[in-house]
């Protein structure tokens, strides 16, 4: 069993130069191959239930899975729930054998999502896992516009949390399909300047290869959630399995297709991120 708390895997990243991939899963297929690539690379991987995947599939259920498959590998895995909204949610992940709690109170005044942060992260310690928060709102390519984090309130809100790691908005954004964007690196900075917790960026996708590399090796982030180029790479192998015969419809035999594609995906992410050897 190589199961690995958020905290296990992010501190040796953020002093080591290089940063752990966070992938974002959607079933077993993209998770298993995950898994798999880590394994490969021989790196740490932190398997990420957000939202969607968690409106598809239990708590219990997608827990049982990512354990399953940290059983199955030598290489540290974080299992880990992205994007919980509240409590009794950060509960139920906990009680299914998640080891990392990603609180989001990122919507919130600052003082709210300071206390119910701080309830989240000593939930997790005292059941012996990490917590993840976020201050400064991501945003949704093409919906909700982002607002930027505040150095002096991260300062706070790292400290009066107690945090593993700290979830940051610099010019990133969720669902970005191109890599046109950037992140604001003078902010990061800044925020470096005042903060000692481990950094993460949502919304990864977005950000440039050769900049995701640079700020991997030389600052504090420690962690890059990506899942929309790995979706893309899922979706792309499916919608060529699934034209290559249509009258096919077994649907083993068409999802079987998309393994090897994000295998190979997700393996170029780790290498991008520095990981590879780090587990």
């Amino acid at each position: 069993m190589t199961l690995a708390t958020l905290r296990d895997v992010v501190q040796p990243a953020m002093t080591g130069g290089y940063a752990v991939p966070g992938l974002v899963c959607l079933g077993w297929e993209d998770m298993r191959a995950y898994a798999m690539a880590a394994q490969a690379e021989r790196a740490p991987v932190i398997l990420q239930a957000g939202p969607s995947c968690r409106a598809h599939t239990p708590l219990p259920v997608l827990g049982a899975m990512m354990r399953h498959l940290a059983a199955d590998v030598d290489v540290p895995v974080v299992v880990h729930l992205d994007h919980g909204y509240t409590l009794e949610e950060c509960r139920a992940a906990r009680d299914a054998g998640f080891t990392s709690l990603m609180y989001d109170g990122s919507r919130k005044p600052l003082a709210q999502n300071i206390a119910e942060t701080a309830q989240i992260a000593e939930l997790a310690h005292a059941a012996g896992i990490s917590c993840e928060g976020e201050i400064g709102f991501v945003g949704y390519a093409g919906g909700e516009g982002s607002a930027g984090t505040d150095p002096e309130e991260a300062t706070i809100f790292a400290r009066e949390t107690g945090i593993d790691a700290m979830a940051i908005s610099v010019g990133n954004v969720h669902l970005q399909t191109d890599h046109e964007g950037g992140l604001d690196e003078a902010r990061i900075r800044a925020i470096e300047a005042v903060c000692a917790v481990p950094l993460v960026i949502h919304g990864g996708s977005g950000v440039p290869y050769a900049q995701r590399a640079t700020l991997a090796a030389g600052s504090r982030i420690a962690k890059f959630n990506i899942g929309t180029e790995l979706r893309m790479a899922f979706g792309a192998a499916l919608r060529a399995a699934v034209n290559s015969d249509p009258a096919r419809y077994d649907r083993v035999a068409i999802l079987k297709e998309t393994h090897d594609p994000v295998f190979d995906a997700a393996r170029a992410v780790i290498r991008g991120l520095g990981a590879s050897g780090k587990g």
